[in-house]
């Protein structure tokens, strides 16, 4: 095991119109809840995602996610600018990046592979008459 990797790890400020906040990566007694929000948006997540679609698609989990990964009170987060949840998110997943490259998109790749041969076969065969 690498020495480095069992410190803990050193917090990422953003700068943000109401302040500085520092972020650490997700715990491990946030991963339950972490992965119930974050399951509904899985399939909109890459490495750059739209924002604005995410929030406008999946604005109630991301702002919940927001608050589970700031480990901030969900009316703080409500109360941002546009500008500043965005960067904010954006800041979460790069602090997480580990976890959601990891972890979300290799899962979202299986569940694609699996139903790919579902997904050829509804679309040759033939349609009923």
């Amino acid at each position: 095991m690498d020495d480095f990797k069992t410190f803990p790890p050193t917090p990422v400020a953003v700068q943000l119109a109401c302040g500085a906040l520092e972020l650490t990566p997700v715990r491990l007694g946030e991963l339950p809840r972490l992965l119930t929000i974050v399951r509904p948006l899985a399939d909109a997540l890459s490495v750059d995602p739209d924002w604005l679609l995410l929030f406008s698609q999946h604005g109630n989990a991301l702002l919940e996610l927001l608050t589970l990964t700031t480990r901030r009170e969900r009316a703080w987060i409500d109360d941002l600018s546009l500008d500043d949840a965005v960067q904010l998110a954006a800041a979460v997943f790069e602090v997480n990046a580990d976890f959601f490259v990891g972890r979300v998109v290799p899962g979202i790749e299986r569940s694609a592979a699996q139903l790919a041969p579902l997904i050829r076969r509804l679309g040759t065969a033939p349609s009923p008459a």
